[in-house]
């Protein structure tokens, strides 16, 4: 009985120990699924949008990142000015277009 007991406790230490993981492959799974999705949905390319954002913001591109914000789908691109402040990039990934320049915030 003592024996049933062991095992029924390490098959409940193994299901919580390994969820968690689970959980995570299949969150994963769904964020790869959707940056393909926006992806393909995107017509603008990321040279493009790097290239807008350079022209808007002097300094150097150190991230671009395509992202879905309020069910549109945009390019964030990060630029590092002269003056060490990282500005964020919203450009339109359907039409190219500037949405607007902010600091990042901390």
């Amino acid at each position: 009985m003592k024996l049933l007991g062991g095992i029924a406790t390490v098959l409940c230490m193994t299901i919580v120990l390994f969820t968690p993981a689970w959980s995570a492959d299949k969150g994963k799974t769904n964020e790869v699924k959707e940056a393909v999705e926006m992806a393909a949905a995107a017509k603008v390319t990321i040279d493009q949008a790097i290239k807008t954002a350079s022209a808007k913001v002097a300094g150097k591109v150190i991230e671009a990142e395509l992202e879905k914000k309020h069910s549109k789908i945009i390019w964030e691109v990060e630029v590092v000015t002269a003056d060490n402040k990282v500005m964020e990039v919203h450009i339109d990934a359907e039409t190219g277009a500037v949405i607007d320049v902010e600091e990042e915030k901390s």
